[in-house]
């Protein structure tokens, strides 16, 4: 129900099952309010349903339905259980005011009626009225309002996300799907691990979102990493390894610089950022770039490790072919311990079936391989490696 315009003059509700009564209603109120009249409790909520007024003055004594039923009623009604309702009653028992505020009355007003009583109450009711009215209408807009810039932040972080990691896409020739699928996986690992005593702190909702948006930018950093070793399609020389290695800090790096530009250093990209730079660590130490071990990798990192580990097992390369799904998780789970959270594997078995009909819901295509193979071709390595 929306209030009344405040620039117009209320709308006043009178029922009385007297014609004498709602005559001398209607000449006290008629020159500060709009009156309607009704004779009944039936015909009061049919009115009051059909357009809802400003407040509703009510007898108690009518035949059919009594003025506590008809209040109980509007009460129950969400369209009119705002409306303010004063019995005007001759009963002046104590029981009988008290249930007519049991039902939802606002006031209680004695018969005879004192034109002045009863024009202050009405008006304190229907000020008390409007600015509830005001609070509830600006509590509604101010919800919508921040649902809407919710939204909206919400589509800047995926924009942003999806941008730079499409800038990664145009320079590896592997990525095809991964990226898609390497964020699922992320997340349907995160979300088996939200109850864990380890992670449960740490794993809410808003958390999985931000994970599953930040896992595009896991291999940003290789951007800066030169074709000829990003493009090599056969085994690094161990310095060329070693310039490889530097696409982590090389992409922490860049997330860094956007999160320096927006004044935010822990933006929404903060994840990405750790996902970046950590994703290569390796649970027992033996990783890159900072040799980190155990609970030091962030859990944004690792879960990304083994996302990122079993894409690579999966997938078909030009050098190399697809492991079968079932061989690429008995390698995760010789893992454990060593290349990844031992917990984590241990979630990871028990949704490796999600994990491959993630893969196969978002698998390559021939397109995306004869891509990659004239990417290679183009740049003159597949010739190479031939020969």
């Amino acid at each position: 129900m929306r209030p009344e315009n405040l620039d117009a003059q209320p709308t006043i509700l009178v029922v009385d099952d007297l014609p004498e009564n709602l005559a001398m209603m209607a000449a006290l109120l008629q020159d500060r309010y709009r009156v309607k009249v009704a004779t009944s409790g039936g015909d009061a909520v049919r009115i009051a349903s059909a357009a809802p007024p400003g407040l509703i003055l009510l007898d108690v004594m009518m035949p059919g339905i009594d003025g506590y039923e008809v209040c109980r009623r509007l009460k129950s009604d969400p369209v009119t259980m705002d409306v303010p309702v004063i019995f005007l009653t001759s009963r002046t028992g104590e029981h009988d005011e008290t249930r007519g505020f049991q039902v939802g009355a606002v006031d209680y007003i004695m018969k005879p009626i004192s034109p002045l009583v009863m024009h202050a109450r009405i008006a304190t009711h229907l000020t008390l009225k409007n600015a509830r009215d005001f609070l509830r209408d600006k509590s509604a807009y101010l919800e919508q309002e921040v649902q809407r810039r919710t939204r909206e932040i919400s589509m800047i972080q995926d924009v942003t996300i999806m941008a730079m990691a499409s800038l990664a896409e145009t320079r590896d020739n592997e990525t095809g799907n991964h990226l898609r699928r390497t964020q699922h996986y992320v997340r349907r690992l995160a979300q088996s691990l939200r109850h864990h005593p380890r992670f449960s702190g740490i794993l809410d909702d808003a958390t999985i979102d931000l994970l599953f948006k930040s896992a595009p930018l896991h291999d940003i950093g290789k951007v800066g990493i030169p074709d000829r070793i990003l493009l090599k399609p056969g085994k690094l020389t161990p310095e060329e390894f070693e310039v490889m290695k530097t696409h982590t800090t090389l992409g922490r790096d860049a997330i860094a610089h956007a999160e320096a530009q927006c004044g935010a250093p822990n933006s929404f990209l903060r994840f990405a950022r750790e996902i970046a730079h950590y994703h290569q660590e390796k649970w027992d130490g033996s990783g890159y770039p900072e040799g980190l071990a155990g609970d030091a990798i962030p859990v944004s990192a690792r879960l990304m490790a083994i996302a990122d580990v079993y894409d690579a097992l999966i997938s078909r390369r030009v050098y190399k072919p697809p492991f079968p799904h079932a061989q690429a998780v008995r390698m995760i789970e010789q893992g454990s311990g060593s290349h990844f959270d031992p917990d984590m594997v241990d979630a990871f078995l028990a949704i490796a079936d999600a994990f491959q009909s993630i893969s196969l819901r978002y698998a390559d295509t021939d397109a995306d391989y004869a891509r990659e193979a004239a990417l290679l071709a183009t740049n003159g390595y597949a010739a190479a490696s031939a020969g």
